[in-house]
């Protein structure tokens, strides 16, 4: 039976194949946006989008314009002015459902009780007032799984990556949650990317896999020009990828701790990785594991498999 999972975004090139890929290979329960990358207005354009382009019948909740703790100053200009510039997508053949996303998430996880995998590939913010809304929620799920944070550079300032910075308060309630989580993080993120090589196999396929093929040769322009990067990061089909091939992606057992307060290191993941005990405690902790840390992947035989999601797209 195929895992069961809804994906919490805001798209983003990186979420429209997440999206994608997880739909090919798994049981796509549903699609919440929030704030990240772009206005809550333009994410949930482009995920209509992009489920439309796939074709995929999956219902989607619009949710939170701004984080838990004032107001969200920037968006991704990786991205482009829409946040997911670089293709024309087809327009939207369908609105967002009429509940907010909290109350989505939390119906669907009563819904599919102990079989739910959420994956929080945006801010968290829409997580976090659902485990405020309803106390039992996180105890309904089977695991949430995060692209966000990093054990070591970050992408926003030196130390904080754009998914947690944008919302540090709803990544500690994610963290913090007692629901089993995983977090794949810039460190791995980062270097797990499409090349023009892989660019140019999608622009040669199908329809869908050519408009994603356009998405990503902009996007890959854009991080060599901001960062100097020779490939696209596929940051959050790396969060997903796991429920289909787990051998793609090592993950170890620490602690997550989000910083609040921190003048230079507010949004910051302090990942306990120092030497731990066979059951995932560090001998000087800050507090007992709470995380299963991404710290490889097989970031060849990642994408490859993800392009090839992507072809099978006919």
């Amino acid at each position: 039976m195929r895992t069961k999972i809804l994906i919490d975004c805001d798209p983003g090139h990186d979420d429209a194949v997440a999206i994608l890929y997880a739909a090919k290979h798994l049981d796509l329960v549903g699609i919440t946006t929030c704030h990240g990358n772009n206005s809550i207005g333009n994410v949930t354009r482009n995920a209509l989008s992009v489920l439309t382009l796939g074709g995929l019948a999956v219902p989607l909740a619009r949710g939170a314009a701004d984080p838990l703790v004032g107001r969200k100053p920037l968006v991704a200009s990786v991205h482009g002015a829409t946040g997911l510039d670089g293709s024309t997508l087809p327009a939207p053949d369908r609105e967002p459902v009429a509940e907010h996303a909290v109350d989505f998430l939390i119906e669907a996880a009563r819904t599919h009780r102990d079989e739910l995998v959420l994956a929080v590939i945006g801010p968290a913010t829409n997580v976090a007032l659902a485990i405020k809304k309803e106390p039992r929620f996180a105890s309904w799920l089977r695991e949430i799984t995060v692209m966000g944070g990093s054990t070591g550079l970050g992408n926003v300032t030196p130390v904080a990556e754009f998914n947690v910075w944008s919302d540090p308060e709803a990544a500690a309630e994610v963290f913090g949650c007692g629901a089993p989580v995983r977090m794949a993080g810039y460190n791995v993120t980062s270097i797990t990317g499409t090349n023009e090589a892989d660019i140019a196999r999608l622009m040669n396929g199908p329809k869908v896999a050519r408009h994603i093929g356009e998405l990503l040769a902009f996007y890959l322009r854009k991080q060599r020009e901001r960062v100097g990067f020779d490939i696209a990061p596929m940051h959050d089909v790396c969060a997903i990828v796991p429920y289909v091939e787990p051998a793609l992606v090592e993950y170890r057992r620490c602690h997550v701790g989000v910083e609040l307060n921190g003048r230079l290191t507010r949004g910051m993941t302090v990942c306990d990785l120092r030497t731990l005990t066979p059951e995932g405690r560090a001998e000087r902790g800050v507090g007992g594991p709470s995380a299963l840390v991404a710290i490889r992947t097989e970031a060849r035989r990642l994408i490859d498999h993800v392009v090839e999601t992507l072809l099978s797209y006919t």
